[in-house]
């Protein structure tokens, strides 16, 4: 008996680990500080919500379908704001807009590979690319990292075949919080380029990075498009999250495969969140700077914190976007960590064979700590119930 391609893959985790807090008890002097999803929990901001009213009562049109590639002027206004970011010509025709990101990368994938074709995807992975790719029949290729997070250019060369499609690059990353050097992005998108395949770079935080400067060069090669396909989220930015707008950017010809997934599985984006994110993009500039302070500012705490840990035994490996990465000290594999402490310390937070392959023990000794919805406060808080955590500690 065949499985079903949803069979092929692993449950969602996100929704696994709000199982675990089934049967727990939590109190007011001692509530959960949940550091398991990335994704803010505040509304969109004031200004933003009338927006998103005075759309829905005004404009009819949208209430109905729209195009499959989504509102003109938010193409274009991707298009242009991106041109004027990365030093780059970027048209209009060359944006799509999706619901999500997650659909920008179930589209790319689908445009670009078929069953018993292979992509590369740097450990530790974004889990629900993993997924798409197990209910595709696309091979995942693991592309370790090591301690720095950092994929290496010529260890992926190592790994291409005559099956490879694409390599997949996050960045900043989700779960290793680390920022790829410029440099290194140049390096895999010269490789892909010369390797006949697509370089995929989901930059779904590019907001929250730490570089005020662009954070790679590729759109400044008149050829980008031959190579590049990169992906997009407004969620982080405009607190769009249940709104599901997206943005892919690659050659026209491209666009134009992705467009029968598209079409066939949405027909259009949400018509609202995209005047949202339109608004957004045109008017709270100021605002997102105050965002991307904050969360900046949390990345700090996190350093600031960590002694608290490193004391004991544990060691950060990345921080950034809204997450940070540690490699904890127990002899205990981190999933059963991650449920220890949810019963224990009343934290929870996402383990890492969650984002590893079963075979890389690595995995079972590390742990994603998300923190887009804690404050400065809650995180030594929060590293203190950690440092509280008294398990057999490995040899």
């Amino acid at each position: 008996m065949t499985l079903s391609r949803t069979q092929a893959t692993f449950a969602p985790p996100v929704m696994e680990a709000r199982r675990w807090l089934e049967g727990v008890t939590f109190t007011d002097a001692k509530p959960l500080i949940n550091v398991s999803q990335a994704a803010p929990v505040d509304p969109p901001p004031t200004p933003l919500r009338a927006e998103i009213a005075r759309v829905a009562q005004d404009v009819p049109e949208a209430h109905l379908y729209g195009p499959v590639f989504g509102l003109p002027e938010l193409r274009a206004e991707v298009a242009s704001q991106w041109s004027t970011a990365y030093g780059g010509a970027i048209a209009a025709d060359q944006v799509a807009i999706t619901s999500g990101c997650n659909q920008a990368f179930c589209a790319t994938i689908s445009a670009i590979a078929g069953e018993g074709d292979e992509l590369l995807l740097p450990t530790p992975w974004y889990f629900n690319h993993k997924m798409w790719l197990d209910m595709q029949g696309i091979t995942t290729v693991p592309l370790t990292t090591g301690d720095s997070l950092l994929p290496d250019p010529e260890a992926a060369a190592a790994l291409i075949t005559e099956r490879t499609r694409a390599i997949v690059l996050v960045t900043p990353n989700n779960p290793g919080g680390v920022e790829y050097p410029a440099d290194l992005v140049q390096a895999f998108f010269d490789l892909a380029r010369a390797r006949g395949i697509k370089l995929i770079v989901d930059e779904t935080y590019r907001d929250f990075d730490i570089r005020t400067e662009a954070p790679h060069t590729l759109f400044s090669d008149p050829n980008w498009s031959d190579t590049l396909v990169q992906l997009y989220s407004f969620s982080k930015a405009y607190r769009l999250t249940g709104h599901r707008v997206g943005a892919m950017v690659a050659h026209v010809d491209f666009l134009a495969e992705a467009e029968k997934f598209l079409d066939t599985v949405t027909i259009c984006p949400n018509q609202l969140g995209q005047h949202a994110a339109l608004w957004g993009m045109r008017n709270l500039s100021q605002w997102l700077s105050g965002e991307r302070a904050e969360i900046l500012d949390r990345r700090a705490a996190i350093s600031d914190n960590m002694p608290t840990l490193a004391s004991r035994g544990w060691k950060l490996l990345g921080a950034g976007a809204y997450f940070a990465y540690v490699e904890h000290p127990f002899a205990m594999r981190s999933d059963d960590l991650a449920r220890a402490l949810v019963r224990d310390h009343h934290v929870l937070c996402l383990p890492g064979t969650m984002f590893m392959p079963d075979e890389d023990p690595a995995g079972a000794r590390q742990m994603r700590i998300a923190f887009a919805n804690v404050n400065r406060a809650e995180i030594a808080v929060l590293f203190d119930r950690l440092a509280q955590a008294d398990y057999a500690k490995r040899d």
